[in-house]
């Protein structure tokens, strides 16, 4: 595992975003994992500018949804669909054939799980996996005490994701499962990296980093993947020894 520490979220955003397009030049037909959320988006905004800026062709790259709130409704704007229809596929005019999300709506969530490991297997497994790091050590809504050895699956929410989540909603909204992808896409991605900023995520970065490899931190799975990033603010980076 690599650690980048960056001097500010504009700096780390930048740099982040240049992992994307510079994966992309390479290989265009990329398989690329994303999240949803506060710590990414200027990292999705400056991608697409980037994309729309230096011409970079991503019409045969596939983008993967990290995780969905189950229940939530794809016009709400606290889903993640609804996240990266607004910061990344209509800014840079993805074909719906070239993004695969879970339907938080699903009759079958078993089902749902399944077509999306089948997707990702059947595309060579995932280039790229960019996440961010939840309050309680959550990568995507592998919460504390999750097995590392799952593919998707669906998941109880933690009390700590219940209660932060209301950030992305207009008024209080009742949250309970999650559909996520598993730690076991995270270590099989051929490249992961964790993204952090401000103060408020330092103590959890310390867990993630210092304390000892197990679920009850999810993010300390990072530590053993051979082609790992952590990309954090120096605010982010403040309590590490």
């Amino acid at each position: 595992m690599e650690l980048k520490i960056y001097k500010d979220y504009e700096q780390l955003s930048a740099n982040a975003a240049n992992e994307i397009a510079d994966l992309l030049k390479q290989k265009p037909g990329a398989v690329i994992c994303l999240a949803s959320g506060d710590t990414p988006k200027l990292t999705y905004q400056l991608f697409a500018e980037k994309v729309i800026n230096e011409n970079i062709d991503i019409s045969n790259c596939t983008f993967i949804g990290l995780d969905e709130w189950v229940g939530i409704p794809p016009e709400n704007e606290g889903s993640c669909q609804y996240f990266f229809r607004k910061y990344l596929f209509e800014p840079l005019q993805v074909t719906p054939g070239q993004t695969y999300l879970f339907n938080a709506l699903s009759s079958s969530f078993e089902e749902e799980c399944k077509k999306m490991d089948e997707t990702i297997l059947a595309k060579g497994g995932i280039d790229l996996m960019m996440v961010g790091i939840g309050m309680n050590g959550h990568i995507g809504f592998n919460e504390p005490g999750v097995s590392f050895d799952l593919y998707s699956h669906i998941v109880n929410l933690d009390e700590t994701t219940v209660t932060v989540g209301q950030k992305y909603f207009n008024s209080q909204t009742a949250l309970q499962k999650g559909i996520t992808l598993g730690l076991r896409h995270f270590m099989e991605s051929k490249r992961a990296i964790v993204l952090a900023n401000s103060a408020k995520k330092a103590g959890i970065i310390k867990k993630a980093l210092e304390d000892e490899i197990s679920n009850h931190v999810p993010a300390t799975i990072i530590r053993t993947h051979a082609q790992g990033v952590v990309m954090i603010d120096e605010e982010a980076a403040s309590l590490l020894k």
